[in-house]
């Protein structure tokens, strides 16, 4: 749900034009991103957990560099090296059946991930250490704390289909908004940090997420249809504020894109701000509501 933000000149939200693009490029990078998640999620789990892996450490390497622009030091090496231990070990646990060993290994990686970032900051002295230590806990929240819902997702009954669910409604709801807003949208949801976004089109985008959580948690998980349509809205919501959350950070941090790691696109994280945020909710639904 990435965006450069245009305005016309009379303050109105007009098409969002990913300016500079190579259009076949990224049109072959993500073809290449989605076959890699859909064969996977098909027919090899533990490829997606290394996948996981790969995007939040290519996630949480951004965000150190946004944060590094606007003068906080963030703890980057505790983190780079607690994320990756904690989606393997706690879904190495899961797949063997230990549940609440796996539960376990997800909080106290993430505490000892804190305790390790305020400890290494002590000899850097006091001065900025609550801003350096602040960076360091909203990168650890950010990234490895909710994208562990991810994990869990992926560990749980039929957990390649709930992980595909989730992502079907993630993108049903990006392509609903972005087709939308470009025929209707009018009203600005957030013209201080994303201008081309409209209440029109998030209105489009969230039908478009009902509509497609709906079938796709009814075909491959059996649910009820109601179950797929509250997880599509909720997907879609929260997935939206995700995307005006990064567009903040980016802003904030004075660049465009959070790097120039998948071609066409931009960074990881321009791809992951929808996903890291509505995973939470999308798993939370499907746990109480998908048996």
């Amino acid at each position: 749900m990435t965006s450069t933000d245009p305005t016309a000149a009379d303050g109105r939200p007009v098409r969002e034009h990913r300016t500079g693009r190579n259009l076949p490029v990224a049109i072959t990078t993500g073809v290449v991103l989605g076959a890699i998640v859909i064969a996977t999620l098909l027919w090899w789990h533990w490829g997606f957990a290394v996948f996981i892996v790969v995007a939040l450490t290519a996630g949480v390497w951004e965000v150190c560099n946004a944060v590094e622009r606007i003068g906080a030091r963030p703890a980057r090496w505790p983190i780079l090296i607690g994320t990756p231990v904690l989606v393997l070990a706690s879904y190495a646990l899961f797949g063997a059946g230990e549940r609440e060993r796996a539960m376990g290994v997800i909080i106290g990686v993430l505490a000892l991930m804190v305790v390790v970032c305020l400890l290494v900051r002590i000899p850097q002295g006091t001065r900025g250490f609550v801003k350096d230590a602040a960076a360091s806990l909203f990168t650890i929240g950010y990234l490895p704390l909710l994208g562990s819902t991810c994990t869990l997702m992926l560990a749980d009954d039929h957990g390649g289909s709930r992980v595909l669910c989730f992502l079907i409604a993630v993108i049903a709801c990006d392509t609903g908004a972005f087709a939308l807003g470009v025929m209707l949208g009018r009203h600005r949801m957030a013209p201080r940090v994303s201008p081309a976004k409209s209440w029109e089109g998030l209105a489009g985008g969230l039908v478009v997420a009902l509509v497609a959580g709906a079938l796709s948690v009814r075909l491959m998980l059996h649910a009820p249809l109601w179950v797929g349509a509250l997880m599509g809205v909720v997907v879609g919501a929260i997935g939206a504020l995700g995307d005006l959350v990064e567009s903040a950070i980016k802003r904030d941090a004075g660049i465009k894109d959070m790097s120039h790691v998948l071609p066409g696109h931009g960074g990881a994280m321009d791809r992951l701000d929808s996903i890291v945020l509505s995973a939470p909710a999308a798993w939370f639904v499907m746990y109480l509501l998908v048996v």
